[in-house]
């Protein structure tokens, strides 16, 4: 039975098809049924899954190919590309994307449908690179939307809830060079205090911490140079710059830290490509809060920290920027994202969500689509204000419901059938 990258969840889909061309897309979609499009499996819940096809989109082939438009440099890529592959390529070609999640391993539209992020106070989520998204719909036929389009909000983090995307166009700029520095004994006080400090001390900023009372963990601070001997501080509020230390110790495949500059493929993503990503073995679940509510939220999970830490292997704190992207989880405000990686242990995980989703309630929380959650259609309705808009535009792209999954009539991204 076919299982996402972790392992940790199986698809229960009965059928699954390989596609390598856009026509073999809409040969899958036109021999009729519910069908969904597949990618890199790093979803830990039934989001991509289908009581008919999955369609394996990781084959795509058709490369890549920049234009220079009067909106500016984009590149055009493939659904089921790797961002780590198109990097490379990009790189090569002296351009660069404004952000790259902590996996370089992810394909390009799974991670945009549900809009995956990196870190950054003034970064937005991957899909806000996003200039155009090519798919095919319910009609088998292709179709082409672009920013500024009327329905672009809704499809852009669109949730596999309309068809299947089978190329996308992002926004570039020109390359740039980083290097990697992590700052230890930062005290829960002084973070806290001034949150802003640690967040806004680099170009990204990934906070590690196991929610221990001694402080909050390592800073992992990624910083965009002007020049490779540009110098960082060797303080960061209580704490102090560490050039030994690796916030994922245990793990071998972390891209390189110790101020060492290089270019940024290479430094934006916590792992290598050409390595394993992430623990493996391990469940993922992410929530996305206002940044002004940072201190809120944070003291809430440290009053849960004994229900949390003995199924934990580490929490990541990240940021991005607001967006107006209608299934965003930074729509219209600042994000602070609490990402937790569980031991693969889904009665202790399931046990522990609800009580970390209630705590987080009062300040709107928002679940990463594609992590695992307890919410329903109802605490989803609650934290997505524009959810209603977006289902009215999935429903009348698609009104027999081929791509309405268990998963999104369960959330109410599609209506129940």
């Amino acid at each position: 039975m076919p299982q996402n990258w972790a392992g940790t969840h199986a698809y229960a889909a009965p059928r699954i098809v390989a596609v390598s061309t856009e026509d073999d897309v809409r040969h899958a979609v036109a021999a009729g049924g519910p069908v969904h499009a597949l990618g890199t499996r790093h979803s830990f819940t039934d989001l991509p899954d289908t009581s008919g096809t999955l369609i394996d989109v990781s084959g795509l082939d058709g490369g890549f190919s920049l234009d220079r438009g009067d909106g500016g440099v984009t590149v055009d890529v493939a659904a089921g590309t790797r961002y780590g592959v198109l990097a490379q390529w990009l790189d090569a070609e002296g351009w660069a994307l404004h952000n790259l999640g902590s996996l370089p391993h992810i394909s390009v539209a799974g991670a945009t449908a549900t809009a995956t992020h990196g870190s950054g106070d003034r970064n937005g989520v991957l899909t806000t690179a996003v200039r155009g998204i090519r798919f095919v719909g319910a009609d088998a036929e292709v179709h082409d939307v672009h920013r500024g389009d009327p329905d672009f909000p809704a499809l852009a983090a669109g949730v596999g809830a309309f068809g299947v995307v089978t190329r996308l166009t992002l926004a570039v700029q020109p390359s740039y060079r980083m290097r990697q520095d992590v700052y230890k004994g930062v005290s829960w006080d002084a973070a806290l205090a001034d949150f802003r400090a640690i967040t806004g001390a680099g170009y990204s900023v990934s906070v590690f911490t196991r929610w221990d009372e001694g402080g909050i963990g390592d800073v992992w601070v990624k910083t965009r140079l002007d020049a490779d001997d540009d110098a960082v501080p060797d303080e960061l509020l209580d704490g102090a710059r560490d050039v030994t230390a690796n916030p994922l110790e245990d793990l071998p495949d972390i891209t390189e830290l110790g101020g060492v500059p290089g270019p940024w493929m290479l430094r934006l993503p916590h792992f290598r490509l050409d390595g394993q990503p992430s623990f493996g073995d391990e469940i993922q679940s992410e929530y996305f809060v206002a940044r002004a509510d940072a201190p809120a939220a944070l003291n809430a999970m440290r009053a849960l920290a004994p229900l949390i830490q003995p199924h934990l292997l580490v929490s990541e704190l990240r940021t991005a920027a607001s967006d107006d992207l209608w299934l965003s989880g930074a729509y219209a405000r600042d994000m602070l994202a609490i990402h937790f990686t569980w031991r693969n242990d889904p009665a202790g995980v399931l046990g522990v969500l609800p009580r970390i989703e209630e705590a987080l309630a009062p300040l709107g929380a928002r679940p990463h689509w594609g992590k695992l959650h307890t919410f329903d259609a109802a605490a989803i309705a609650r934290v997505h204000p524009r959810l209603v808009d977006a289902r009215a535009v999935f429903e009348r792209l698609d009104p027999e419901g081929r791509f309405a999954n268990a998963h999104l009539q369960r959330l109410g991204v599609r209506a129940e059938r």
